[in-house]
């Protein structure tokens, strides 16, 4: 099985090579980049082209990796043995079974996405070292030990927010998402508006990137942004004359689509006043 891009994702050559190698060596793919990249969409599309079920783990900073084990409802089981429920006899009513077990127990092999890990505690990819490795852990108050039936394919994403512990990364194949260059970004725009004409197209992605580019830019502009930004503009049905830029209109059109902050509002708003004062 060999991942390439599918009809609705646009996958660079070193992407494929990373896909398939992690997929090869059998260890977990960590994915980098800028968010908006399409980390998240790569594991459904992995999942996709594979023709393997897709189980998600979206991280949040409270996510505990005992979470993706399992659960242990105390209180419920003593809240049931108040009541004389004859389920208290059994532990195993009160045990919630996580993502990773649901990946280790599918009688498929799945694609098993842990969405986001840098926004956890700094703990929480160490203490999921041993169960990714061996592909199994115990739960002690069944006394049961939980293999995988086979190896998932296991996709991690992060922002880069916090560093990962070293000796999470040592085992981890890893690939970093490049903002995509003007070429593939309009392979990209094509593959979701394929009646898109050429002019408009150019003069988008001229103005785009002339945007994203500009010095002292907070918060630059993701692919799924200029994605939202030209589906604004075709619903306006705008003309390439339209996204010219000009001193007095330093912002683009729909800009509120691709800048998502008061400061980079304010600088374009700067550079307009300077190139007003120029005249």
């Amino acid at each position: 099985m060999q991942f390439d891009s599918t009809a609705t994702y646009v996958a660079t050559e070193d992407l494929k090579i990373a896909v398939n190698a992690a997929v090869a060596l059998q260890r977990p793919l960590l994915v980098k980049g800028e968010p908006g990249t399409g980390k998240t969409e790569l594991a459904r599309q992995v999942a996709a082209a594979l023709g393997m079920p897709l189980i998600e783990w979206h991280v949040k900073s409270t996510t505990k990796a005992q979470q993706g084990l399992y659960e242990y409802d105390a209180v419920s089981r003593l809240r049931d043995s108040q009541l004389g429920d004859a389920r208290v006899h059994e532990v195993s009513n009160y045990i919630r079974r996580g993502k990773l077990w649901q990946a280790f127990e599918a009688e498929t092999r799945v694609v098993l996405l842990i969405d986001e890990i840098d926004k956890a505690d700094i703990e929480f990819p160490n203490d999921l070292l041993q169960e990714l490795d061996r592909m199994e852990f115990h739960v002690y108050e069944t006394g049961q030990t939980v293999t995988a039936r086979q190896r998932p394919v296991v996709i991690i994403t992060s922002n880069n927010e916090k560093e990962l512990p070293d000796a999470f990364l040592r085992r981890c194949f890893f690939h970093y998402i490049r903002f995509p260059d003007a070429e593939t970004l309009a392979t990209i725009v094509r593959v979701h508006f394929p009646d898109i004409k050429d002019a408009l197209l150019s003069a988008a992605l001229t103005r785009f990137f002339e945007l994203r580019e500009t010095p002292g830019l907070k918060k630059k502009p993701s692919t799924s942004e200029v994605l939202d930004w030209l589906k604004l503009l075709l619903a306006e049905d705008l003309s390439p004359e339209d996204l010219r830029r000009e001193g007095k209109n330093a912002l683009p059109r729909l800009h509120g689509a691709l800048l998502k902050n008061e400061q980079d509002v304010q600088l374009f708003e700067r550079l307009a006043f300077m190139a007003r004062g120029q005249r």
